[in-house]
């Protein structure tokens, strides 16, 4: 084996980790991919001499990346007017692929992804790679060029902010299931009774419809406001097939063969908390589905 050759395969090693990275900072599968190519690109050219620890060492570069990728973003403005919702992870219920597995380790669902899109894009660093990935805060602090101290104070800023915005989902995924069932049920059948049932008294829907359909709202708050909206789009849907939405319980909905939205559902305390909807025609085309949803 040459040396280009060792090189690939070392880095191979590592590019799960390393797509895990940057798709929780950045929410986005064709940036997170960017980023790991990068990655690959500055290893190419300049080897490992001097690296003591290659996974560490491109967890760093993929960060940096990431960081720049997120603050170029914030300065340009990119994210469109009203709701962008991250890039959803879609598997089948009963087969749970092992490669998004990886991706997503402990569940990231979309509401997490939602929040963290909010935070500044030193606080999303700090948090994602301290908590999620066990990094010290000397070498996050080496990456922002900030203090030990004040990277543990990004993160523990971050934190609270994501504590206090998302629920916690009820761990048993065939709980979570029963409800969005229950939930599906009664707007096939039209009860609108019993879709409030199953939801909560605080819970929000997001939507990223791109180009705003007529009489579409792109955030509702209430049972009674979701219920309504449920019935009104279960009347568009020709099938709504039972999907893991980034490890939690969710939806594929078609109508006559065309994607219609992929929606994910956080469950809580056995009631429907969140739900969010990737329902924009252009997004819902790039989407990598699995083959049953296709």
């Amino acid at each position: 084996m040459d040396e280009g050759d060792w090189l690939v395969e070392r880095f191979q090693t590592h590019r799960g980790h390393l797509r895990a990275v940057a798709y929780r900072m950045l929410g986005s599968l064709s940036e997170a991919d960017d980023a790991v190519q990068e990655a690959w690109l500055r290893l190419s050219r300049a080897g490992t001499r001097g690296v003591d620890d290659l996974g560490r060492w491109l967890t760093t570069v993929v960060a940096r990346v990431c960081l720049d990728m997120l603050r170029s973003r914030a300065a340009r403005r990119e994210e469109p007017l009203g709701m962008h919702l991250p890039d959803p992870i879609i598997g089948r219920p009963d087969a749970p692929d092992p490669e998004q597995e990886a991706l997503l380790g402990d569940a990231v669902g979309l509401a997490l992804l939602v929040v963290l899109e909010e935070l500044a894009p030193a606080e999303r660093l700090a948090l994602v790679l301290h908590d999620t990935f066990a990094m010290p805060f000397g070498e996050i602090a080496a990456i922002l060029g900030r203090s030990p101290a004040a990277a543990r104070q990004l993160a523990s800023r971050a934190r609270r902010r994501v504590r206090a915005s998302t629920a916690l989902p009820d761990a048993d995924l065939a709980r979570q299931r029963r409800v969005v069932d229950a939930f599906l049920a009664a707007a096939r059948n039209g009860d609108l009774d019993a879709l409030v049932a199953v939801l909560d008294p605080d819970v929000v829907v997001r939507a990223d419809w791109g180009k705003m359909p007529a009489g579409a709202s792109r955030t509702l708050r209430g049972p009674r406001a979701v219920a309504k909206q449920a019935l009104a789009f279960s009347q568009r849907a020709r099938s709504a097939r039972p999907a893991l939405v980034n490890g939690t319980a969710g939806v594929v909905a078609d109508t006559g063969g065309r994607l219609l939205a992929v929606m994910g559902f956080t469950v809580s305390g056995g009631k429907i908390v969140e739900i969010d909807i990737l329902a924009d025609p252009a997004r819902l085309r790039r989407l990598d589905l699995p083959v049953s949803y296709t």
